[in-house]
Order: C-alpha cells, then structure tokens, then sequence
C-alpha cells in the first residue's frame, strides 16, 4: 500500500540512525549467506490446530479485520495487531529490536524496497523452509521477484502498484489537452495547459524518491547492483539519464507545482483541479473516492506516458508481510502469513478497503475487472491497472541501504527541484553521498 511520508529533516535523521545500524548488521549477513531455516510446509497445519499467540505489524486498513477474518476461521490462534507507524516510523522500530534481539512482532509489513535491508540484516526467516515458494504462481511476476532475495523468500506480496496515469478529463476537455501516450505528449501538454492558465498544472513534483525512482525504472534504468557487500551506484546510467533529461523538461521550466505531494495544499489542488494529472501507483484510485470528493465524475485512468508509447511501466509503492526471526512459534506465524496473502478469504477483505492486489486470480477475475465506479465516470478502470500489472519493465534492484538513500533525496536531488535546474546536478550529488554512506558502513561501492 502507498506510504504517507513526511519529509521532516528530523525524520531523515531517524532514518539515518536506523539504518546506520542495520547496514553494520548487514554485512554480516551478506558474508554468512544466512537464510533463517527450519520447518516445513506441514508445519504449519499441525501448528494451525495447536494454536498460539501472534503479535502482527501493520499499517493497511484492512489489518485488524483480515485478523479478525482469520482468528474467527482458526480460534485456537489470537493475533495481536499493532500500527506501530508507516513506514520509516515502523522500520525504526524494528531494527532497534532486531539489534537488541528482543521486540520484534511475529509478522511485520514492510514495503518492497525495504525488504532487503532486512533481509540482509538477518533478520527474517526464508520462508522457502515452509513451502512458501511453492505460492510463486499466484503472484505477478514483479511483486514475486520484489520479496525473493539472494536465493531466499523473505516475504509474500500482499499488494501492488502498477505506474498509471490518473487524468482530470474535465480540465482535459475544457483546454483541448490529448490523454497522452508518451512523455513528449505530457510535456506539450504541460506547456499548453500552463500557457492557458499560469495557476494551472500537469503536475505537482517537488522532489520525492518515491516518485523519481519508479520513473527511471520505467525508462530502463538500473542504477543500483548489490552483490553480497559489493554495491554499484550509477545514477547517470542510460535510463537514469534519460528520465532526468526529459523530466528537466517540466521542472526547469516550471510546468510543476512545487506543492508537496500528501499535503493539504495537494488535495486541495486535486479537488479546484488546479493539478490535471497523478502519475502513480494502482492503489490511488481507491484514494481519490474517499479525499478527493470534489473531483468526482471528473477524474479517469490510462496507461503511464511511455518514452516510444509502448505499454511498458514500473511499480510504485506495495508492500510483503515477513516472518520475523525473533517469532517463538514462526510455523505458526508463516502459517498466519499463507493464509494472509493468499487465502481468497483474507484478499476479498483487503479488496473491501480499496487495495490493489499482488495475486493474478484476483487481478483476473470478471468481478474485480467489470467494476466501473461512477466516481471515475463508469469506468472500467481495474482493466487498465490490471494491463499495467502485467507490463512491469524487469530487472530492477533497490539498495542494501534504500531507507537512508530515500531520506537523504530532499538534501541532494531535491536542491535541483527547488532552484529549477539540471537534476543531473542532484542525482550526482546523490550518488556522491551514497557512496560515501555505504563505504562507510562496510559496503564496497562501485561507481
């Protein structure tokens, strides 16, 4: 599911400090080649019906009722359901426990580029010990390769988010604007509807890590190799450097809103549509109904701009739940995790609640494809996410270290947004910091 951040210097510094610990941990783990065995896939129905406690960690609004789905299912198990934050917030919080050996839930939620921090730090369980790898055909192909790391399974996807583009037809219509297929056609479009009406915007983009990255994976970019501790950074590769040559297009001239995305002034602007588009994940649209009201009827969905207009996208956002390794009854726990992320029971729940799942039966079936909302005009919209689920580019890698690079964005890329120039600029003055970073925690950088 998406993640709200706050992009707070006090924030990023508790970023820092989290995984300045972790990536120290990290080492040794990437040396030992530790993957958490034991159990196996019989395991867990005999712990089913022996029953026990679990204490589970999560954001998604479906939570507390997918466990209470499941306890009312399984009686003899209770689970235990804590927010303990989105995001960094949680991820500070279970690192600490993990360095101090004590703390950690039985199940913790943890986005897909986190995942391998974690995993590195040895932290969780390889959950191919319990059969869970036999799963793999339920899934799409990204969210399946985004939780398999370095041979083992550290997770089970529980959503997704498929790059689309959301788009005001009213505003489209009133000045003329063509849905566009590439970016060349986004950026005529920025210029057209800006020139129209200065209080106007294609977009809002103020510097966001989890916005660019998605992007330069889309245009081919593989800027990140991890290798056990040998790490490559290349953030001027050929996609890098395309995405940020063409982005330059709108941020230089100012076709961007500086607005923030999440904040109040955001939704505002998505509401009056002074901001025409979203480029983003699957999930938004079940946001949309519930934030922005006014824009109702107004807003559609279509495919992401492509650089040839092609189909081709990324991913944006989505998370795994993991099993701890600190679980005393992780049969139980992976069990907990089968039903969780699999089970037709668990998903109709998180579809409830408006999430975009991981799992090709759901992302297939009629139902889920024929609902038209009349909040996007009667759309079909699940048939375009559902197609974007499909055509996710391939091959592409977060850091070892990804918190602390997504924290320090603002400090580096996020200085050419602000003064309109070369993000070029900014992403060499990222990857300077970067290196610096993983050299320091042990990391062999490579550039």
């Amino acid at each position: 599911m998406f993640t709200i951040k706050k992009g707070t210097r006090r924030g990023r510094a508790v970023a820092a400090l989290a995984v300045a610990a972790l990536s120290a941990v990290a080492l040794s783990a990437c040396s030992s080649g530790s993957t958490g065995t034991g159990g196996s896939a019989s395991d867990l129905d005999s712990a089913l019906k022996k029953g026990g406690d679990l204490t589970y960690w999560t954001w998604t609004p479906s939570g507390q009722a997918q466990a209470d789905a499941f306890m009312k299912e399984y009686p003899k198990v209770k689970v235990k359901v804590v927010n303990a934050g989105t995001a960094t917030a949680e991820y500070t919080k279970l690192q600490n426990a993990i360095k101090a050996g004590s703390g950690a839930p039985d199940v913790a939620q943890i986005e897909y580029y986190a995942l391998q921090q974690f995993a590195l730090s040895d932290g969780l369980r390889d959950l191919n010990s319990y059969g869970l790898g036999d799963l793999q055909g339920k899934y799409t192909a990204s969210t399946w390769s985004a939780v398999n790391i370095d041979k083992g399974l550290y997770g089970l996807p529980q959503d997704s988010g498929p790059m689309v583009l959301l788009y005001n037809k009213a505003v489209f219509d009133q000045y003329g604007l063509t849905v566009p297929k590439t970016w060349d056609e986004y950026i005529a479009d920025a210029a057209k509807l800006h020139q129209a009406d200065p209080s106007k915007f294609i977009t809002n983009d103020a510097g966001d890590p989890g916005y660019a990255q998605p992007l330069i994976w889309q245009a081919g970019g593989h800027p990140y190799k991890t290798n056990g501790s040998n790490v490559t950074i290349n953030l001027q590769d050929e996609g890098t450097k395309k995405w940020a040559d063409t982005w330059n297009k709108l941020v230089e001239p100012g076709l961007v809103s500086p607005i923030p995305t999440w904040s109040d002034d955001w939704f505002k602007a998505l509401n009056n549509g002074t901001l025409s588009t979203i480029v983003t994940g699957a999930w938004m649209p079940g946001i949309m109904e519930s934030s922005v009201k006014d824009g109702a009827g107004n807003w559609r969905v279509a495919p992401l701009p492509s650089y040839d207009g092609s189909p081709i996208t990324s991913e944006n956002g989505g998370s795994a739940q993991s099993v701890t390794k600190q679980s005393k009854n992780p049969a139980l726990a992976a069990a907990f995790l089968r039903w969780l992320n699999s089970s037709d029971s668990s998903i109709d729940v998180f579809l409830k609640s408006g999430g975009f799942p991981s799992t090709t039966a759901q992302l297939n079936a009629d139902s889920f494809l024929n609902e038209a909302p009349s909040y996007f005009g009667g759309q079909q919209i699940n048939k375009v996410l559902v197609d974007a689920s499909k055509n996710v580019a391939k091959g592409w890698e977060y850091l070892p270290f990804q918190v602390y690079a997504n924290s320090v964005f603002a400090d580096t890329v996020g200085k050419s947004y602000a003064a309109k120039s070369d993000l070029n600029a900014g992403l060499k003055a990222w990857q300077d910091n970067l290196s610096a970073y993983g050299n320091s925690q042990g990391f062999t950088v490579n550039k």
